[in-house]
C-alpha cells in the first residue's frame, strides 16, 4: 500500500517584489497670488506660469508697440522742435526747417533768407504748423508712455485673473435642490422655510 502524503510546501522567492504603484499625476493648480507676483516681476512670466504661453507673444507684441511709437514720437517731437527754433531765430546757418518744409519754396515764408520776398502770412502759417505738428508728437508720446503703464497692469491682471479661474469648474453638472428645511420648535415666527442648494 502506498501512501501519498501531501505536502504544503510554500515557496518563497529570495527577492520581494513590490507591487507596482503608478505615480498620479499631480493636476495643477495655479496660484492666483503666485502668479501676479511672477507678472509683476517679468511680463509674461504670469502667463508662462499658468500655462497659457500663447499669450506671452501678446504681451510683448503690445509693449512693442508701444515702445515704436514713443520713439517714433519722440523723434518727429525733436525734428519739428529744432526746426522750429531755427525757424524763429535770425541766424541764417540754422536752416533745419528747410527740411522740415521740403513742400515750400523758402522765398515765400524765409525773412531771413529772404527779406524782400517773403511774405508774413505764410511765414506765420508755417510757424503755426510746425507748432502743431510739435503738440502733435509730444501728446502722442506721452500717451505712449501711459500706455505702457496700463498694458503692463493689463498683463498682471490677466495673469491674476486666468490662475483664479485656472481650474475653474466649467462642467454641465449642474444642479439645484429644492428642500423643506425643518424649523426650530423655538422659532416664534410661522411660515414655509425653503432651502436652496446649488451644486456645480
Amino acid at each position: 500500500m502506498l501512501l501519498f502524503s501531501r505536502q504544503n510546501n510554500i515557496a518563497q522567492d529570495s527577492l520581494s517584489v513590490k507591487p507596482d504603484k503608478k505615480k498620479e499625476k499631480t493636476e495643477f493648480i495655479a496660484d492666483p497670488q503666485r502668479a501676479t507676483m511672477l507678472a509683476l516681476t517679468l511680463p509674461g512670466l504670469g502667463q508662462i506660469y499658468n500655462r497659457k504661453y500663447w499669450k506671452v507673444p501678446i504681451v510683448y507684441a503690445g509693449f512693442g508697440g508701444l515702445v515704436y511709437s514713443i520713439g517714433y514720437n519722440s523723434a518727429l517731437y525733436t525734428k519739428y522742435m529744432k526746426a522750429y527754433q531755427d525757424f524763429i531765430d535770425l541766424i541764417p546757418e540754422t536752416d533745419s526747417y528747410l527740411e522740415v518744409l521740403d513742400f515750400a519754396d523758402p522765398r515765400e515764408y524765409d525773412p531771413v533768407l529772404y527779406p524782400e520776398s517773403y511774405n508774413a502770412s505764410y511765414y506765420a502759417h508755417y510757424q503755426e504748423g510746425m507748432l502743431r505738428q510739435i503738440d502733435y508728437n509730444r501728446k502722442y508720446r506721452d500717451l505712449s508712455y501711459i500706455g505702457i503703464a496700463l498694458w503692463y497692469m493689463v498683463t498682471v491682471l490677466d495673469a491674476n485673473v486666468d490662475a483664479s479661474l485656472f481650474n475653474y469648474d466649467i462642467s454641465d453638472n449642474l444642479a439645484i435642490i429644492v428642500a423643506p428645511v425643518q424649523v426650530p420648535s423655538s422659532a416664534t415666527g410661522l411660515g414655509v422655510n425653503i432651502s436652496m442648494l446649488v451644486n456645480f
